[in-house]
């Protein structure tokens, strides 16, 4: 078997293709709605980019780019090689939105390497540009991670995480967003989803979802084996009708040898906008009724529960649906304060500089009209009381120890107050007793 460490700095020789995968068959990206083969660079494992990179084994993939692990054949002789995940991007009009993508990882990699919460992001190290068939193509480079939390998850019975893990990894992630919040000035928000925040200095927008979190390698043998596996067996792919090579992806990288030495990191900044807000106080609204600590909240609660907290936010085609979201927030958290309805009220009239259509076809020039509101009347009742379900948030607690259950609920309440005001930060999150481990008490 190839040894990847014994390899130095001439690129070698990679099995030929395994025999071409049928035309018909659907592979990696070519499901993504819209694909464009022509947008996505022709990678083959054994190319060298940038006189430096060695494509050995996809990983990835998405609508905008593919992903890959290579080797980095810069350095002295006697160093070891390394391995990086290599994106490489579409060449199209979402250039723009990958060299924002790398300008907000500079910026995170950059502003305060001594807070605690820099660990954990995963920002490129480096980045250069290739010239395929149609056209340039940004290329960011990464260190590798083992899986999305979410799979990581599903390794666990029951697909939760023992407590005291989630505990450890919660401190750590709020000790991560701590510092995108007071150092960076990134606000953790989905633009087509719900919030706003008021600042005055740069900010980005950034979706903070268990995809956006994965895990590093518990040792760094599983990489190494994984290598030696891929680079020992010929790449499946198939001939699409441009021309190009489609690589059927590989990431598993096996069962965990052991659930030690693993940190969760927040990665994938591409979702991100970012923005200079003018005025102190000003909003930026995409919906009125949640802002970005919600869309925290609800991260949070997934990496507790191993489940979302609301299951009944899509219609039976599965598009996203605000008034059955609000329904179920209704339910879990009683109704919203009359004051926030007329903060909301109050916004309706504000404009987005340029119309969107929403996802049924309908050209909107502002929130209300893109998640199809309004929703309540100037009452505060909810327009839609038919759609509140009959639960309760004490209804899906998990089991937990009475003293522990009631600190829970805390937590959870203060993460998921309707009022933005009242909603903790990340640092005061971090202080509650919940996530304060148990002290030993003396005999």
């Amino acid at each position: 078997m190839r040894s990847l460490s014994s390899v130095r700095r001439q690129p070698f020789s990679i099995p030929p293709r395994e025999p071409i995968l049928p035309q018909n068959e659907i592979v990696d990206e070519e499901v993504c709605p819209g694909y464009d083969s022509k947008k996505f660079y022709p990678a083959n494992p054994g190319e060298v980019l940038a006189n430096r990179y060695q494509i050995l084994v996809k990983v990835g993939w998405g609508t905008t780019s593919t992903v890959w692990l290579a080797r980095d054949m810069r350095g002295q002789d006697e160093e070891p090689e390394s391995v990086v995940a290599l994106k490489i991007t579409n060449t199209d009009s979402s250039q723009h939105v990958a060299h924002d993508e790398r300008e907000i990882e500079e910026h995170i990699a950059k502003t305060d390497p001594s807070h605690r919460g820099y660990p954990l992001f995963r920002t490129c190290s480096k980045f250069f540009e290739i010239t395929g068939p149609e056209g340039r193509h940004l290329c960011l480079a990464y260190e590798p991670m083992r899986e999305p939390f979410w799979v990581f998850q599903r390794r666990f019975e029951g697909g939760v995480i023992p407590l005291p893990i989630v505990k450890t990894y919660i401190l750590f992630l709020l000790a991560g967003l701590d510092y995108l919040h007071t150092g960076c000035g990134i606000v953790l928000l989905s633009p087509t989803k719900l919030g706003d925040f008021a600042d005055d200095r740069l900010m980005c927008l950034l979706d903070l979802k268990l995809e956006n979190i994965m895990v590093t390698f518990e040792h760094p043998a599983v990489l190494g084996d994984f290598m030696n596996c891929q680079l020992d067996q010929p790449a499946q792919c198939k001939i699409d009708s441009t021309g190009r090579p489609i690589y059927r992806s590989h990431k598993e990288f096996g069962p965990l040898r052991t659930s030690r030495n693993i940190l969760p990191k927040i990665v994938d900044f591409g979702g991100s906008t970012r923005f200079h807000c003018q005025d102190e106080g000003a909003y930026i609204l995409y919906n009125q009724i949640t802002i970005a600590r919600l869309r925290l909240s609800l991260a949070l609660w997934d990496i507790i529960q191993g489940k979302e907290l609301f299951s009944q936010v899509h219609d039976l085609q599965g598009n996203y649906q605000a008034k059955a979201h609000l329904a179920e927030m209704i339910a879990l958290l009683g109704n919203p304060p009359q004051d926030l309805i007329t903060r909301s009220h109050s916004m309706s009239g504000y404009q987005w500089p340029e119309c969107v259509k929403n996802v049924e076809g309908v050209t909107c020039e502002n929130a209300e009209k893109y998640f199809g509101g309004p929703f309540f009347d100037h009452n505060g009742k909810f327009l839609y009381e038919e759609l509140i379900p009959d639960r309760k948030l004490t209804d899906i607690l998990p089991l937990l120890e009475e003293k522990e259950k009631e600190n829970f609920l805390s937590f959870a309440k203060m993460m998921l107050a309707w009022l933005p005001e009242e909603r903790k930060t990340a640092r005061e999150l971090m202080e509650h007793p919940f996530l304060r481990r148990p002290t030993k008490t003396s005999r």
